[in-house]
């Protein structure tokens, strides 16, 4: 007999680690992970929300992105993940990230290299690239990561490890990223004798 396959919820299956993009300091007290999608529409509301949170609170908070694209409803979801992941083997990941974002709406091939070339990245080679799809194996890990996490759509936070399902305006994620700190440990805690 099968036994269905059972993925937590509520918890990040696969731990922050230095393979992933990070923004923020490594000794942050919370991490936020976002699984997200560079043409959904709510991740896109989500981006300056986010951008907000990093501001108001540098020093207590880092932020992870893992690409989740919605390939049945966002047809350059995953090639928007690509180039991201093409600009990151340049070391420019948050600017491509940050360009796929402000630019949503202008996502097919063309303005997906317009976009790494107002980047000064190299778009004969990120073309070869996509038409490779070189990256694909680590946007498919990302996906993989989140579907064993509970993800089933974009965006999904993540704060110290525990799924976020409040929204996603500053005003909560700062609310959730100032609960998640008070109750971070300033240290290991000493057995009691």
């Amino acid at each position: 007999m099968n036994t269905p396959l059972s993925y937590p919820t509520g918890r990040l299956a696969v731990p922050v680690d230095d393979t992933d993009h990070i923004r923020g300091p490594a000794e942050a007290s919370v991490t936020l992970v976002e699984y997200g999608d560079y043409q959904c529409p709510y991740c896109g509301e989500a981006f300056p929300q986010v951008q907000e949170v990093m501001r108001l609170r540098p020093g207590i908070v880092r932020l992870a992105y893992r690409h989740f694209p919605l390939t049945n409803v966002h047809p350059y979801a995953e090639m928007a993940a690509e180039v991201a992941e093409a600009a990151a083997t340049r070391r420019r990941f948050w600017d491509m990230h940050d360009w796929l974002f402000t630019h949503q709406r202008s996502l097919d091939v063309e303005s997906l290299l317009v976009g790494a070339k107002s980047l000064d990245l190299d778009t004969g080679a990120i073309g070869e690239e996509l038409t490779e799809q070189r990256y694909m194996a680590w946007i498919r890990r990302d996906f993989v990561g989140g579907i064993h996490s509970g993800v089933n759509g974009t965006p999904t936070f993540f704060i110290n490890d525990l799924r976020h399902d409040g929204g996603y305006s500053a005003p909560e994620l700062l609310a959730a990223v100032d609960e998640a700190a008070a109750a971070w440990p300033t240290g290991p805690s000493d057995p009691e004798v």
